[in-house]
């Protein structure tokens, strides 16, 4: 009975998708739009040019891939000694980490990429600018800013898998000798990532999508090469739409391969796929191929330290001597390297001192009023808000946006919870469309090519506001659908039969126990927003990242104290909500009071 009912619900979702795929297309094949449909231009020879503008984005993918597996690799390798190091004795190495992931975490992207491309070279001398400047250094500028940023939330995830490792593991394993590596290696990271893969794939599938953002330090990225197909065709709309599709067939590919290694780490009965299996059996000789380059080091260095040789009586006491020897000198080694890392630490926050001593701190005092407000109250005819825009513009625009798409978040969340298939299919496509694209690629499409659909040319700042309602709407659907889900059942049962319909029972029972759950999460979309905002950089808003842009350009010798004051404000911004989170998440967390197991 189960299975025939599920198979009739997927029938009907199918029919859903079609009904509203064949709609669209009748939508858009009969009305006219004032503007022809041209899709040849992705494959045809351009009679101007001579070239195929399909193949630009089949270059730009490349490109695009390149980044996201550079990046996801050396963010990985980053983000799990961070996150390790977070949990560290050594205080030192504790407030390093914790530095890190709080000033990466809580500063834009986009500013950081402005940060190492514009303003880090020019701290550097003429010599190595100029080397830099000859090795793509736009490429690397991109996936290094791209690798810091997605390791400091890495960190968190690998500090929050081994926090919920139960401490009785940690403990067994050094009553039965094993070293502190030796317990890091075969006990605590193998469990800790069998449990943060499903988050550890969304910020694979978040750094893919991110990297997007490389198309404005220059990097001829999938994103860079659809807006240069719309700049020499006028086809941007065909270009974007097989952008949007590359795009989410990308997101589509992280997600069932992430979802495929989640299943093979599932503890108990597997319940594999055929997808599952085919994939299994094309990871399978390279992941024996590294097994055993791993095994044949391990099999050479022991080699290397019996001499080749069985090890005799006589040999035996040498060893076991030799042993200690080596017990004592890495205890010594271990010494030196906190005692390294200590002077590293002092010296590093020396050179920031000394930094920050340098700076033209004038002419950041200038032009902080713009910085907080822009040209407010005595903006130029046309400006909106009379000129408001920096830093007060960024916060009204994440408000705003919060606002109208939590409506938008709750309807689309209870959507994909019901049963009709009517209602589900539709919040379904809108979530995963959504977020399967990048923000950048949702602002394109509001502003470029809205005035196609409606004939209208709509403001930048309403653009950006439709796109980030859009956007975060999506976000805070699953948002709304984890917390209602959290709910026992049985809250439900009990409210309808009482006599509530669902409405009242959803107003009256579930989503103010729902509420609760969703809180911390709301914060720190509000705060993912408020760094989002400077998106808007790129169709001219004037929010904080444009104005910072505005007066380096301007003044040209001062990228250095520019950017770096933006992404204090940033900081502190972001750092003051995301306290408010954490404390609501504590406040709200049935399990606050478990102690969370630390490194040595």
């Amino acid at each position: 009975m189960r299975i025939r009912e599920s198979l009739k619900y997927n029938l009907t979702q199918a029919g859903v998708v079609a009904v509203i795929g064949t709609a669209v297309y009748l939508f858009f094949t009969n009305m006219d739009f004032g503007y022809k449909f041209y899709w040849a231009v992705l494959y045809e020879v351009n009679p101007t040019y001579k070239e195929i503008f399909g193949l630009w984005l089949l270059r730009g993918l490349v490109l695009t891939i390149e980044i996201t597996l550079i990046s996801a690799t050396v963010a990985l390798v980053l983000g799990t000694l961070l996150g390790i190091a977070r949990l560290s004795r050594f205080k030192p190495l504790f407030y390093f980490a914790t530095a890190y992931v709080e000033f990466f975490r809580n500063t834009p992207l986009l500013v950081q990429l402005f940060f190492w491309y514009f303003a880090f070279p020019s701290a550097m001398p003429e010599g190595v600018r100029t080397f830099l400047y000859a090795h793509r250094y736009e490429f690397w500028a991109a996936t290094g800013g791209l690798s810091v940023y997605t390791a400091a939330f890495i960190a968190e995830i690998v500090r929050a898998g081994i926090q919920a490792i139960p401490r009785g593991n940690l403990e067994a394993a050094a009553s039965s000798g094993l070293t502190w590596i030796q317990t890091l290696r075969f006990v605590i990271l193998p469990q800790a990532f069998r449990i943060i893969m499903p988050p550890l794939g969304s910020e694979f599938l978040n750094n893919m999508k991110n990297s997007s953002l490389a198309m404005t330090i220059g990097v001829a990225d999938l994103c860079w090469q659809s807006q240069q197909i719309e700049s020499f065709t006028f086809r941007g709309f065909e270009a974007t739409t097989a952008a949007t599709i590359i795009y989410l067939t990308l997101s589509l590919t992280i997600s069932v391969i992430m979802n495929s290694i989640n299943h093979h780490l599932r503890i108990g009965e597997k319940n594999l796929t055929l997808l599952d299996r085919m994939l299994a059996a094309c990871a399978r000789p390279c992941v024996a191929g590294v097994k055993y380059a791993v095994r044949g080091i391990m099999s050479i260095a022991g080699a290397l330290r019996r001499g080749g040789r069985r090890l005799s009586r006589v040999d035996t006491l040498y060893v076991s001597r030799g042993a200690r020897f080596l017990k004592i000198l890495l205890r010594g080694l271990v010494i030196a390297g906190r005692a390294s890392f200590l002077l590293f630490f002092v010296f590093a926050i020396g050179i920031a001192v000394w930094g920050l001593s340098q700076y033209r701190w004038d002419v950041v005092w200038v032009n902080l009023r713009s910085l907080l407000i822009w040209n407010f109250p005595h903006g130029m005819e046309g400006e909106p808000l009379r000129g408001l825009g920096g830093l007060a513009l960024s916060i009204m625009l994440a408000l705003f946006s919060l606002v109208v798409s939590f409506v938008i978040g709750l309807a689309a969340g209870l959507g994909r919870l019901s049963k009709n298939p009517l209602v589900s299919t539709p919040s379904v496509l809108y979530v995963e469309l959504i977020r399967g694209n990048p923000l950048i690629m949702v602002i394109f499409w509001v502003y470029f090519f809205s005035p196609i659909l409606t004939g209208v040319q709509i403001n930048v700042l309403w653009s950006v506001l439709i796109a980030f309602t859009i956007f975060s709407g999506a976000y805070l659907a699953e948002i709304v659908r984890a917390g209602v889900s959290a709910i026992p059942h049985g809250q439900t049962e009990a409210a309808l039969s009482s006599g509530l319909n669902y409405f009242r029972t959803m107003q009256h029972v579930i989503l103010p126990q729902a509420l609760k759950i969703m809180i911390p999460a709301i914060v720190g979309q509000f705060i993912a927003l408020f760094k989002d905002t400077s998106l808007a950089y790129i169709i001219g808003v004037f929010e904080l990242t444009t104005v910072a842009q505005t007066i380096s350009n301007r003044l040209m010798i001062y990228p250095f104290e520019i950017y770096t004051t933006i992404a204090i404000g940033y900081f502190i911004c972001c750092y003051g909500m995301s306290d408010v989170a954490r404390r609501l998440e504590l406040k709200y967390s049935p399990d606050r009071h478990v102690e969370a197991p630390r490194m040595e």
